[in-house]
């Protein structure tokens, strides 16, 4: 199915969006997004990533937007394609203006979104696990918005590809990890779960929330505390999150196995415990 998009409150195919050339999304990635995914024709964690929505907005002076009638234009996108298993992009700029830096006075935010079909990449990962390289952390010192500004990740992305592997975990000059090109991660260090603490240097994941919870429903030992390059040998766990990841066991790490080279039995508690939420997320009736 070709992806449907809603353009400013007009609902068309993808394929026939046309971005104004002086769109400071397009000119200066003067734009945030948000990527959703869909179980079953209903979107998941939707509150939560609302909230960081409006979050990015506000981080970066987008005014004028009305979240609420943004929300309802995806539900009714979602339903007139009939998706059921699928991803929501949505992405605001700031509007169209004649090019200068500084912000204009007039523009009007352009608000599109699209629905597309998923077909999920990581099944067999998320089973076997997945290798991942590290890769020098170049990005600018606000990671917590999120930006479409992401050469960086791209380019640490890339990196990894032709490595054959998944991921890139990126890190600091003094060797501490903050997060993946596109993804949360934890590690698991004499019994605990760790992830990097909230702030700057990362985004506020949506998933990365949901997992924290869920380790502390479970009883698993959880902290926010950075990881080192250097501690990559002595972790026993590896595991990236993201909305489309999911809980995803990492095995290698530049070539050297985590733990065993398996995934671990706390990861494997995670993800059971992650997909009953969504078992039961797409069990109950609709809002």
């Amino acid at each position: 199915m070709e992806p449907l998009a809603n353009y400013n409150g007009v609902i068309m195919p993808l394929s026939e969006v046309r971005i104004p050339a002086q769109d400071r999304g397009f000119l200066f990635g003067d734009a945030i997004y948000e990527v959703l995914r869909i179980y079953q024709g209903r979107p998941w964690l939707v509150d939560d990533h609302f909230k960081r929505l409006n979050r990015s907005l506000s981080a970066i002076a987008i005014r004028g937007v009305d979240l609420g009638r943004l929300r309802e234009r995806m539900l009714t996108t979602i339903a007139r394609g009939k998706f059921q298993e699928a991803i929501a992009y949505i992405q605001v700029t700031r509007g169209s203006a004649p090019r200068a830096h500084a912000f204009p006075s007039d523009a009007v935010p352009l608000e599109l979104l699209y629905i597309a079909e998923f077909n999920d990449p990581y099944r067999q990962d998320r089973e076997r696990g997945a290798s991942v390289i590290t890769h020098p952390d170049i990005r600018w010192e606000r990671c917590d918005i999120k930006s479409t500004n992401l050469l960086a990740n791209v380019f640490a992305a890339q990196v990894a590809r032709e490595a054959g592997c998944v991921e890139a975990l990126l890190y600091l000059p003094d060797g501490t990890l903050t997060e993946a090109s596109h993804n949360s991660f934890f590690g698991i260090l004499d019994g605990a779960v760790l992830t990097t603490p909230l702030g700057n240097a990362i985004l506020p994941g949506i998933t990365r929330g949901l997992v924290m919870s869920l380790c502390a429903a479970a009883g698993i030992p959880i902290r926010e505390h950075s990881l080192k390059r250097t501690d990559l040998p002595h972790v026993s766990e590896l595991f990236l999150t993201g909305t489309t990841t999911e809980v995803l066991p990492i095995v290698r790490v530049d070539g050297s196995a985590i733990g065993i080279g398996q995934p671990g039995p706390v990861t494997r508690r995670l993800q059971t415990a992650y997909r009953q939420r969504i078992e039961n997320f797409v069990s109950t009736s609709t809002d």
